[in-house]
């Protein structure tokens, strides 16, 4: 890829990284407060919890399959980019009318529609926007500016909660989404291939194969035993973390995800991406095991840095993990397939977490994810050793 088009590309990374930018404000500004709305305010308990964000998970992750298996036929991204953020903007306003947890989770549902019909498109035209080597810099950047307005967007809530409360907190979050529709629109540059017909999944039957696999069966097992945000900011109530500022943690988070993500991508162009995926797994296991035994607000400290820290190199360094063993034709299927099998997984593991906290308690069920996690970082470790043997990583 000669100079030039390096440049452009990255010009289209940063203008993709503004969309993710104001789009993240509205979403947090939701997120930020709806565990908390959901349980305190509509009496969800904490299965359906999990399986509100497990189910917006595999929404997200099975249209991630779809959106991608599309546009490597259209061998356009751009399209299915765009509809997929019309869906989710025009969806998080409708938070301020549900009145039971069954409203939140279709609503829910809706949103993350429109996330995984966005994603796997938009990733494959960052990493067709820029070389294979600058692929860890271009996903790391893209998140480092999604994560900035990943804390704008809890900031606003903590300020405009109890001036405004949280139903017209849900509407005035689809400002931020409308701007980034705009950007979107005129700012972004499209990376054209060649059209692929075929059947959906046909092409990954070609990637199904060595290295490829093993990187699934790597995730999947990690997944069974994930947890996403909700449930840290769930627990931070329980050990006296106000509701009202609950968002705060939720700032926090999203501020240690900030930090790691652009650093960690630039060290895995360098040192390979499985190795610090790995460890990204051994940092989700050492959350796990302070949500389990810690008490008080200093637990809460610990929690935020540990699961911030792992969520933005996991973000980072799982998308940018895919390039090594695909080509740009399958690419956009290839993410759609990564996406389905973990999507799988963690709609499982997040509702079987919940099931396990509500039923038994919270030690079993962060343990359980603890032990998830040191077996997903083991099989992480099998695939750096395979590929540093066959000389795939630096």
């Amino acid at each position: 890829m000669n100079k030039k088009k390096n440049t452009v590309g990255m010009r289209n990374v940063y203008a993709l990284g503004a969309v993710s930018f104001f789009t993240d404000i509205s979403t947090e500004m939701v997120t930020g407060y709806l565990p908390i709305f959901a349980v305190h305010e509509l009496g969800a308990s904490r299965v359906f919890l999990g399986l509100i964000e497990g189910a917006g998970e595999l929404a997200n992750y099975l249209f991630r399959t779809v959106s991608g298996f599309i546009s490597d036929r259209l061998g356009r991204r751009k399209p299915m980019v765009f509809l997929g953020y019309t869906l989710s903007t025009v969806s998080k306003p409708l938070f301020s009318l549900a009145s039971s947890p069954v409203d939140v989770l279709a609503i829910r549902v809706t949103d993350r529609t429109g996330k995984g019909i966005r994603t796997s498109p938009r990733d494959a035209l960052i990493s067709q926007s820029v070389s294979e080597e600058r692929s860890g810099r271009a996903f790391g950047l893209h998140r480092t500016l999604d994560q900035a307005g990943a804390i704008l967007g809890p900031l606003l809530t903590t300020l405009l909660l109890p001036l405004i409360g949280a139903r017209n907190l849900f509407l005035l979050s689809f400002i931020p989404a409308a701007i980034a529709l705009l950007i979107l629109w005129f700012f972004v540059e499209d990376v054209k291939t060649n059209p692929k017909r075929q059947e959906l999944l046909r092409g990954a039957r070609s990637l199904l194969r060595g290295e490829f696999v093993l990187l699934l069966v790597a995730f999947a097992v990690f997944g069974l035993g994930f947890y996403d945000f909700s449930f840290v900011l769930l627990r931070s109530s329980e050990l006296g973390v106000a509701p009202e500022l609950v968002p705060l943690v939720y700032l926090g988070l999203n501020l240690f995800h900030t930090l790691v993500g652009y650093p960690i991508g630039l060290l895995s162009d360098r040192t390979g991406r499985e190795p610090l995926l790995a460890a990204s797994f051994l940092l989700f296991s050492a959350s796990s095991l302070t949500m389990a035994y810690a008490s008080g607000l200093p637990a809460v400290a610990i929690i935020v840095i540990l699961y911030g820290l792992f969520f933005g190199a996991h973000e980072t360094l799982s998308r940018a993990v895919i390039p090594r063993f695909t080509c740009g034709e399958l690419r956009g299927t290839a993410y759609g397939l990564f996406y389905l099998v973990y999507g799988v997984a963690t709609l499982t593991g997040m509702t079987l977490v919940g099931y396990i906290w509500d039923t038994v308690g919270r030690l079993v069920a962060f343990s359980y994810s603890c032990v998830l996690g040191v077996a997903g970082a083991l099989l992480m470790g099998i695939l750096a050793m395979r590929a540093r043997r066959t000389g795939d990583q630096p």
